[in-house]
């Protein structure tokens, strides 16, 4: 198995557009690239932490690779936004990549200039690249919120509002 972290807006929406592919085994969503250790929902809305709302997601190599996980990525939200996604508004939706290894740091890299030299984006990408700082794992009643609540709605800015 291998590990990979993405923030891309609510992370209610991020999760579950990763469950959806296969070859992820597992995800949890939770808070990373702030100054607050152990950090709650509250304390990261409130814009005091700098974290972001990301989701790790655990995949078999073998079945799905990292550079299609990445075209997951820039496909589920708007990587042209700053600081936001739809109406979703702070830097806890930060669009950023969180790289476990070096090769992932890399293949971010790629396809980050990949998609930028395409011509298909009005905008430049707003994307962070950065290694994979501590993840704080989100409380519990965030974890599959989506599959748990049929009726919650996330604004996940999905594909294009940049294109």
């Amino acid at each position: 198995m291998a590990t990979a972290t993405f923030g891309a807006g609510c992370f209610w929406g991020v999760e579950a557009a990763f469950r959806r592919i296969e070859g992820v085994t597992e995800t949890a969503v939770g808070y990373a690239g702030g100054r607050t250790d152990n950090p709650t929902y509250r304390d990261v809305c409130s814009h005091g932490t700098g974290h972001a709302e990301v989701v790790q997601v655990e995949y078999d190599p073998s079945r799905v690779s990292y550079d299609s996980l990445l075209g997951a990525f820039w496909e589920m939200h708007d990587p042209t936004q700053v600081n936001r996604q739809g109406p979703d508004v702070g830097d806890q939706y930060r669009s950023v990549i969180f790289s476990h290894t070096p090769e992932q740091e890399a293949a971010a890299n790629r396809s980050k200039q990949a998609l930028e030299s395409g011509g298909t984006l009005k905008r430049p990408i707003a994307t962070l690249i950065e290694l994979v700082p501590t993840f704080w794992r989100a409380e519990e009643y965030h974890q599959r919120y989506l599959e748990k609540n049929s009726g919650a709605a996330c604004s996940l800015g999905h594909a294009g509002g940049g294109r």
